[in-house]
C-alpha cells in the first residue's frame, strides 16, 4: 500500500475535515440555536457570557443540559451505584460517541457539548478550526510500565530498540494518538520521516493488526486487546513488540469553548468533571466488578481479554494542576507543527484550569472513600 505524502499542500486528514465541516453548516447553526435554548445560558441578553478568568459559577440553572459523549463514565455511573454520586443537578444527554474523529465531528455539529479523547483531538480540532478548551484531564501513575501503545512489528520483523524502525514501513494516522506516538518514537530515536515509509491508514479497530499481519506494513502502534491478540497469534510466526518509554498516557475531557463561556453549562459541566474524576478512581479500585461489567458484558470481551486489560490497567493521576501536563502538551504541539506542516500554538490556550482543582480534589476525595 502506498504511503500518503506527510507534506502536501492539504493534507488528507485536512481535506476531509474541511468536507465535514462545510457539509454541516446547517447542523452547526441549528445546534447552536438548540444549545442555547436548551441550556438558558447561550444567548449574553438571556444568561450572559461567562469570562474565561471568571470563578466557574456552582449553582446550575433549572432546565439545564449537558450532552456528553464519555461512554466508559457513563458505564462506570451505573456499576458503581451508590458508590458515586451521579444525581446530577442538571440533566445529562448520553451520547454514544468516543474517540477522537467522531467526537469532532459532533462538536462540529453542535450535537455534543464535551467528550473523552486522548491528547492529540483538541490539538487537532484547533488546526482545523474549532474553538476547543480541555476542562480536565487524566494521566498515568505507572505510565512506564503500562503504556497505552507498543510498537508490534509483521511476522519476522524483528524489534529490539526504536532504532530498528529505519527503512521499515510504519503505520500512521495523523491527527490521533497512534500518529502521534510514530512522531514522538521517530525523534526518541534520532529518524526522520525520510529515514522511514509513513503508511497513512485510519487506527480504527483492527486495522492496523490486519496490516501487519497481511505485511501491508512493517511495523505498528497497538495496544490493549489489539497488541494481546495480535501477538497470541502472529508470535509463533515471529511477530515481536517494542516498548517505547515515552509518555503516551494523557486522556482529557474536552469541548467547544462556547460551553463554558455558557455559566449555565459552565455550572453543568464543574459538577460532572468532579464525577468524572471519582470515577476515574473507582474504576481502578473495582477491578472485578469493572472487568465483569464492563469488559465482558458490557463490551463482549472473553475472560482471557478482560483478564489481560485488568493486569495492564493504569493507575489514575489527576492532577488538581496542569501545569506539568500543559507543558508535555506543548512539546507535543511542538512537534507536531514541525512534523505535519501546521501553525505552532500555545498549549496553554488549549486549557481552562479553572476545572483542574475540582477535578483533583474529587480524585482525592474518592481515593479517601468519599463519595463525589
Amino acid at each position: 500500500m502506498p504511503a500518503s505524502p506527510l507534506r502536501p499542500s492539504a493534507p488528507p486528514g485536512r481535506r476531509r475535515a474541511t468536507a465535514v465541516a462545510l457539509g454541516l453548516v446547517a447542523l452547526l447553526a441549528a445546534g447552536a440555536c438548540s444549545t442555547a435554548e436548551a441550556s438558558g445560558g447561550g444567548d449574553p441578553t438571556d444568561g450572559g457570557t461567562l469570562a474565561p478568568d471568571a470563578e466557574l459559577p456552582t449553582e446550575v440553572p433549572e432546565g439545564t443540559v449537558l450532552r456528553v459523549g464519555d461512554p466508559t463514565t457513563q458505564k462506570a455511573f451505573e456499576l458503581a451505584g451508590d458508590d458515586l454520586d451521579s444525581d446530577f443537578s442538571f440533566e445529562i444527554e448520553w451520547a454514544n460517541i468516543s474517540g477522537g474523529p467522531a467526537t469532532t465531528e459532533a462538536f462540529r455539529a453542535g450535537s455534543l457539548d464535551v467528550g473523552a479523547v486522548a491528547e492529540i483531538p483538541p490539538i487537532h480540532a484547533t488546526w482545523t478550526g474549532l474553538d476547543v478548551q480541555v476542562y480536565a484531564s487524566v494521566y498515568r501513575e505507572n505510565w512506564e510500565d503500562a503504556p497505552v501503545y507498543e510498537f508490534a512489528g509483521a511476522p519476522g520483523v524483528e524489534l529490539d530498540s526504536l532504532e530498528d524502525f529505519r527503512g521499515h514501513r510504519i503505520a500512521f494516522s495523523p491527527g490521533q494518538a497512534q500518529g502521534a506516538i510514530v512522531l514522538k518514537a521517530l525523534q526518541e530515536a534520532g529518524l526522520t520521516q525520510d529515514d522511514v515509509e509513513l503508511v497513512e491508514l485510519p487506527s480504527t479497530g483492527d486495522v492496523y493488526s490486519t496490516a501487519l499481519a497481511a505485511g501491508e506494513v512493517d511495523v505498528a502502534p497497538l495496544g490493549g486487546t489489539q497488541l494481546f491478540r495480535y501477538l497470541a497469534t502472529y508470535e509463533a510466526d515471529g511477530a515481536t513488540s517494542v516498548q517505547h518509554h515515552l509518555r503516551d498516557d494523557a486522556s482529557h475531557l474536552y469541548g467547544p469553548t462556547e460551553v463554558v463561556r455558557d455559566p449555565a453549562r459552565a455550572a453543568a459541566l464543574r459538577e460532572y468533571v468532579a464525577a468524572w474524576a471519582a470515577a476515574k478512581i473507582w474504576v481502578a479500585e473495582h477491578p472485578e466488578e469493572w472487568k465483569q461489567g464492563y469488559y465482558i458484558e458490557d463490551q463482549g470481551l472473553s475472560e482471557e481479554d478482560a483478564q489481560y486489560l485488568v493486569d495492564h490497567a493504569p493507575v489514575p493521576d489527576v492532577p488538581s494542576d496542569l501545569t506539568e501536563g500543559i507543558e508535555r502538551t506543548q512539546a507535543t504541539v511542538d512537534l507536531l507543527a514541525a512534523e505535519l506542516d501546521e501553525q505552532p500554538l500555545d498549549a496553554a490556550d488549549l486549557f481552562d484550569v479553572r476545572f483542574g482543582p475540582v477535578a483533583g480534589e474529587a480524585a482525592a476525595a474518592a481515593r479517601d472513600g468519599g463519595a463525589q
